[in-house]
């Protein structure tokens, strides 16, 4: 279990990434604000698997 959320957190990044680079080359604000928080989020996610876990 430890494991899927761990990719779902990569996963999520990634997309965080990527919508903060459409959100860019778009001029959303938006979307740069939502994609912001989801890698936060998705950052958050690793830092508690990972404290957990060790």
């Amino acid at each position: 279990m430890r494991y899927v959320l761990a990719a779902v957190a990569i996963l999520a990044m990634v997309v965080g990434v990527a919508g903060l680079g459409y959100g860019e080359a778009d001029d959303s604000p938006g979307l740069q604000l939502l994609a912001a928080l989801l890698v936060v989020g998705a950052v958050g996610l690793g830092v508690r698997i990972s404290r957990r876990s060790g």
